[in-house]
Protein backbone atom coordinates (compact mmCIF):
# COMPACT_ATOMS: atom_id res chain seq x y z
CA UNK A 1 0.00 0.00 0.00
CA UNK A 2 0.96 3.22 -0.81
CA UNK A 3 0.45 5.97 1.73
CA UNK A 4 -0.02 9.91 1.41
CA UNK A 5 1.23 12.41 4.51
CA UNK A 6 0.74 16.07 3.21
CA UNK A 7 0.14 19.42 3.48
CA UNK A 8 -1.60 19.69 -0.20
CA UNK A 9 -4.88 20.07 1.27
CA UNK A 10 -8.05 18.37 -0.58
CA UNK A 11 -8.41 21.71 -2.39
CA UNK A 12 -6.76 22.58 -6.10
CA UNK A 13 -4.88 19.24 -7.90
CA UNK A 14 -1.91 18.94 -5.84
CA UNK A 15 -3.22 15.71 -4.33
CA UNK A 16 -5.01 14.24 -7.65
CA UNK A 17 -1.88 15.14 -9.61
CA UNK A 18 0.09 13.26 -7.07
CA UNK A 19 -2.19 10.30 -6.73
CA UNK A 20 -2.80 10.11 -10.44
CA UNK A 21 1.44 9.78 -11.21
CA UNK A 22 0.97 7.06 -7.95
CA UNK A 23 -2.03 5.26 -10.03
CA UNK A 24 -0.30 5.04 -13.75
CA UNK A 25 2.86 4.00 -12.40
CA UNK A 26 2.05 1.01 -10.04
CA UNK A 27 -2.20 0.82 -10.75
CA UNK A 28 -1.86 -2.72 -8.49
CA UNK A 29 -1.05 -0.92 -5.56
CA UNK A 30 -3.53 0.28 -3.38
CA UNK A 31 -3.37 4.42 -2.82
CA UNK A 32 -4.91 5.86 0.34
CA UNK A 33 -4.55 9.36 1.53
CA UNK A 34 -3.63 9.24 5.12
CA UNK A 35 -3.37 13.22 5.66
CA UNK A 36 -3.62 15.91 3.38
CA UNK A 37 -3.87 18.60 5.71
CA UNK A 38 -0.47 18.71 7.63
CA UNK A 39 0.77 21.88 9.31
CA UNK A 40 1.36 23.95 5.92
CA UNK A 41 4.98 24.56 5.81
CA UNK A 42 6.08 23.21 8.98
CA UNK A 43 7.84 20.33 8.76
CA UNK A 44 8.76 20.82 12.51
CA UNK A 45 5.51 19.86 14.02
CA UNK A 46 4.24 17.35 10.77
CA UNK A 47 7.24 14.87 11.80
CA UNK A 48 5.72 14.43 15.04
CA UNK A 49 1.92 13.42 14.13
CA UNK A 50 3.72 11.19 11.11
CA UNK A 51 6.18 9.42 13.83
CA UNK A 52 2.82 8.42 15.45
CA UNK A 53 0.72 7.39 12.52
CA UNK A 54 3.82 5.53 11.51
CA UNK A 55 3.52 3.27 14.54
CA UNK A 56 -0.23 3.28 14.62
CA UNK A 57 -1.38 3.05 10.63
CA UNK A 58 1.51 2.01 8.52
CA UNK A 59 2.58 -1.51 8.40
CA UNK A 60 5.57 -3.40 6.98
CA UNK A 61 5.88 -3.24 3.54
CA UNK A 62 3.85 0.01 2.91
CA UNK A 63 5.60 3.05 1.39
CA UNK A 64 4.46 6.55 2.47
CA UNK A 65 5.24 9.36 0.27
CA UNK A 66 5.41 11.90 2.90
CA UNK A 67 5.98 15.68 1.21
CA UNK A 68 5.99 18.81 3.80
CA UNK A 69 8.42 20.56 1.45
CA UNK A 70 8.89 24.46 2.21
CA UNK A 71 12.61 24.16 0.69
CA UNK A 72 11.24 22.30 -2.48
CA UNK A 73 13.42 23.43 -5.58
CA UNK A 74 15.99 24.57 -2.75
CA UNK A 75 19.41 22.20 -1.38
CA UNK A 76 18.00 19.62 0.78
CA UNK A 77 18.21 16.21 -0.91
CA UNK A 78 15.68 13.94 -1.65
CA UNK A 79 15.39 11.15 0.64
CA UNK A 80 14.41 7.42 0.71
CA UNK A 81 14.36 5.83 4.23
CA UNK A 82 13.19 1.90 5.18
CA UNK A 83 12.14 2.25 8.77
CA UNK A 84 11.40 -1.00 10.43
CA UNK A 85 10.23 -2.19 7.22
CA UNK A 86 8.23 0.82 6.02
CA UNK A 87 9.39 3.14 3.40
CA UNK A 88 9.22 6.89 3.79
CA UNK A 89 9.89 8.83 0.65
CA UNK A 90 10.63 12.84 0.82
CA UNK A 91 12.27 15.47 1.74
CA UNK A 92 15.18 15.65 3.68
CA UNK A 93 14.51 18.32 5.86
CA UNK A 94 13.23 17.11 9.88
CA UNK A 95 10.44 15.33 8.35
CA UNK A 96 11.59 12.44 9.37
CA UNK A 97 13.46 12.88 12.73
CA UNK A 98 11.32 11.32 15.14
CA UNK A 99 10.44 8.53 13.09
CA UNK A 100 14.42 7.75 12.64
CA UNK A 101 15.00 8.00 16.22
CA UNK A 102 11.88 5.67 17.31
CA UNK A 103 13.19 3.15 14.96
CA UNK A 104 14.47 0.15 15.95
CA UNK A 105 15.94 -0.80 12.26
CA UNK A 106 16.75 2.16 10.04
CA UNK A 107 18.52 2.48 6.21
CA UNK A 108 18.65 5.93 4.51
CA UNK A 109 19.48 6.41 0.82
CA UNK A 110 19.46 9.99 -1.38
CA UNK A 111 17.28 9.52 -4.15
CA UNK A 112 19.99 10.01 -7.33
CA UNK A 113 17.08 9.49 -9.80
CA UNK A 114 15.50 12.97 -11.95
CA UNK A 115 12.70 12.76 -14.50
CA UNK A 116 13.23 14.27 -17.61
CA UNK A 117 10.52 17.51 -16.44
CA UNK A 118 11.34 18.28 -12.83
CA UNK A 119 8.89 21.38 -11.67
CA UNK A 120 11.43 23.20 -9.20
CA UNK A 121 8.13 23.67 -7.23
CA UNK A 122 6.65 20.03 -7.01
CA UNK A 123 8.89 17.59 -6.33
CA UNK A 124 6.18 15.63 -4.69
CA UNK A 125 4.36 14.92 -7.76
CA UNK A 126 7.21 14.91 -10.43
CA UNK A 127 10.42 13.08 -7.99
CA UNK A 128 8.95 11.67 -4.76
CA UNK A 129 5.77 10.17 -6.17
CA UNK A 130 7.62 7.97 -9.22
CA UNK A 131 10.21 6.88 -6.75
CA UNK A 132 7.14 5.79 -3.90
CA UNK A 133 5.50 3.92 -6.91
CA UNK A 134 8.64 1.98 -7.64
CA UNK A 135 9.33 1.15 -4.05
CA UNK A 136 6.13 -0.02 -4.19
CA UNK A 137 6.60 -2.53 -6.27
CA UNK A 138 9.62 -3.94 -5.22
CA UNK A 139 11.67 -1.78 -7.67
CA UNK A 140 14.74 -0.30 -6.57
CA UNK A 141 17.39 1.78 -8.15
CA UNK A 142 19.50 5.18 -8.23
CA UNK A 143 19.62 5.26 -4.61
CA UNK A 144 22.78 6.20 -2.94
CA UNK A 145 23.57 5.26 0.97
CA UNK A 146 23.12 8.96 2.58
CA UNK A 147 23.47 9.69 6.00
CA UNK A 148 20.09 12.42 6.74
CA UNK A 149 20.40 15.61 8.54
CA UNK A 150 20.10 15.54 11.88
CA UNK A 151 18.26 18.02 14.09
CA UNK A 152 19.75 17.07 17.60
CA UNK A 153 17.76 20.28 19.01
CA UNK A 154 14.48 19.19 18.18
CA UNK A 155 12.87 16.97 21.67
CA UNK A 156 11.66 13.34 21.88
CA UNK A 157 8.73 14.44 22.55
CA UNK A 158 7.17 18.28 21.66
CA UNK A 159 5.14 20.06 23.96
CA UNK A 160 3.30 21.99 21.20
CA UNK A 161 0.13 21.84 19.48
CA UNK A 162 1.04 19.88 16.20
CA UNK A 163 -2.20 19.80 14.52
CA UNK A 164 -6.15 21.17 14.97
CA UNK A 165 -8.52 18.91 13.36
CA UNK A 166 -12.02 20.03 12.03
CA UNK A 167 -13.78 19.35 15.21
CA UNK A 168 -10.93 21.78 17.10
CA UNK A 169 -9.45 18.92 18.73
CA UNK A 170 -5.36 19.53 19.08
CA UNK A 171 -3.15 16.69 19.14
CA UNK A 172 -0.07 17.62 20.70
CA UNK A 173 3.59 16.51 19.77
CA UNK A 174 3.64 13.98 23.45
CA UNK A 175 3.16 10.70 23.39
CA UNK A 176 0.78 9.77 25.99
CA UNK A 177 2.67 7.08 27.65
CA UNK A 178 4.69 9.70 28.90
CA UNK A 179 2.76 11.33 31.40
CA UNK A 180 0.63 9.82 33.74
CA UNK A 181 -3.04 10.44 33.92
CA UNK A 182 -3.06 12.54 36.64
CA UNK A 183 -1.00 15.28 34.89
CA UNK A 184 -1.57 18.67 34.79
CA UNK A 185 -1.20 20.74 32.09
CA UNK A 186 -1.02 24.05 30.88
CA UNK A 187 -2.40 25.44 27.69
CA UNK A 188 -3.99 28.84 26.13
CA UNK A 189 -3.81 29.89 29.56
CA UNK A 190 -5.58 27.17 30.80
CA UNK A 191 -4.75 24.36 33.36
CA UNK A 192 -6.19 21.10 32.23
CA UNK A 193 -6.86 18.00 33.53
CA UNK A 194 -6.34 14.51 31.97
CA UNK A 195 -10.04 12.38 31.10
CA UNK A 196 -10.20 8.70 29.32
CA UNK A 197 -12.55 10.07 26.74
CA UNK A 198 -15.19 12.90 25.50
CA UNK A 199 -18.35 11.18 27.82
CA UNK A 200 -16.42 10.92 30.69
CA UNK A 201 -15.34 15.05 30.63
CA UNK A 202 -16.72 17.71 32.62
CA UNK A 203 -19.26 19.49 30.21
CA UNK A 204 -17.74 23.03 28.93
CA UNK A 205 -14.17 22.40 30.18
CA UNK A 206 -11.06 21.45 28.15
CA UNK A 207 -9.35 18.34 29.39
CA UNK A 208 -6.42 15.76 27.70
CA UNK A 209 -6.94 12.60 26.62
CA UNK A 210 -4.86 9.88 24.44
CA UNK A 211 -5.79 10.05 21.34
CA UNK A 212 -6.20 6.82 18.88
CA UNK A 213 -2.45 7.90 17.33
CA UNK A 214 -1.21 7.75 21.32
CA UNK A 215 -0.66 11.12 21.15
CA UNK A 216 -1.61 13.86 23.97
CA UNK A 217 -4.60 15.34 22.67
CA UNK A 218 -6.52 18.53 23.94
CA UNK A 219 -10.05 18.69 23.24
CA UNK A 220 -13.43 19.62 24.94
CA UNK A 221 -16.44 17.57 24.98
CA UNK A 222 -19.17 19.11 22.19
CA UNK A 223 -16.87 22.48 21.33
CA UNK A 224 -13.79 23.63 19.99
CA UNK A 225 -10.93 23.01 22.24
CA UNK A 226 -9.07 25.34 19.67
CA UNK A 227 -11.61 27.83 19.66
CA UNK A 228 -11.89 27.99 23.50
CA UNK A 229 -8.41 27.88 24.35
CA UNK A 230 -7.24 30.37 21.14
CA UNK A 231 -4.96 27.53 19.99
CA UNK A 232 -2.79 27.44 16.68
CA UNK A 233 -0.29 24.82 15.56
CA UNK A 234 2.76 25.51 17.16
CA UNK A 235 1.43 26.97 20.09
CA UNK A 236 3.20 25.85 23.74
CA UNK A 237 2.04 22.99 26.03
CA UNK A 238 3.40 22.67 29.47
CA UNK A 239 3.25 19.98 32.01
CA UNK A 240 2.53 22.11 35.15
CA UNK A 241 2.42 18.69 37.56
CA UNK A 242 1.88 15.32 38.09
CA UNK A 243 -1.26 15.63 40.23
CA UNK A 244 -4.60 17.33 39.87
CA UNK A 245 -6.25 17.41 43.34
CA UNK A 246 -4.93 21.05 43.53
CA UNK A 247 -5.30 22.21 39.92
CA UNK A 248 -7.47 24.97 39.80
CA UNK A 249 -10.83 24.81 36.84
CA UNK A 250 -10.13 25.36 33.67
CA UNK A 251 -12.65 27.92 32.01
Amino acid sequence: MILLFTDFGLEGPYLGETTAVLRRMAPEVPVVNLMADAPAFRSDLAAYLLAALLERSVLPGDVVLAVVDPGVGGSRAPLACRIDDRWLVGPDNGLFEPALRRAGRAETWRIAWRPERLSASFHGRDLFAPVAARLARGERHDLTPAVPTRFPRWPDDLPAVVYVDRYGNAPTGLRAAGLPRSAVLRAGGAVIGFARTFCEAPRGRPFWYENSSGLVELALDGGSAAAHLGLRPGDPVTVLSETVASAPAAP
